[in-house]
């Protein structure tokens, strides 16, 4: 198990939206459209996050149909080299996103220690063997 990052908490929450009948809508798809503003590509977004530029543009294409509107825009290469960016509901859905999210973290702090300290610190397999065993 990978250690947390210092002033990370190790228990967190993950927040998935159910927009029904449109999709799904979650932590992962969220990191895309902000790497995709970062990086001005989806190819270069999805080299970032470990995916193939097929899986990040299947789910960027799923994204913009769950929409009334497009959240990325993409331009084909050429002379520019073609990128892509975050439309104006883009970064809008992503800040609602990220709104909703740290509002539920506040409100499950409390909770969310209390399960931190209830829990077992090594993750199987990492703890230290009684001595005479």
């Amino acid at each position: 198990m990978a250690k947390p990052e210092p002033g990370r908490p190790r228990t967190r929450l993950s927040l998935r939206i159910d927009i029904h009948p449109a999709g799904r809508l979650g932590p992962g798809k969220i990191d895309l459209l902000e790497a995709i503003e970062d990086t001005g590509s989806i190819s270069a977004a999805g080299r970032a996050m470990g995916m193939s530029y097929r899986r990040a543009w299947l789910l960027i294409d799923s994204l913009n149909g769950m929409f009334r509107q497009p959240l990325v825009e993409a331009a084909s290469g050429g002379a520019k080299g073609g990128g892509a960016a975050l439309t104006p509901l883009g970064r809008e859905v992503v800040a609602h996103y990220r709104a909703i999210e740290a509002r539920i973290a506040s409100a499950a702090g409390l909770h969310l220690r209390a399960l931190e300290e209830a829990a077992i610190q090594d993750a199987p397999g990492e703890a230290q063997a009684s001595p005479g065993v």
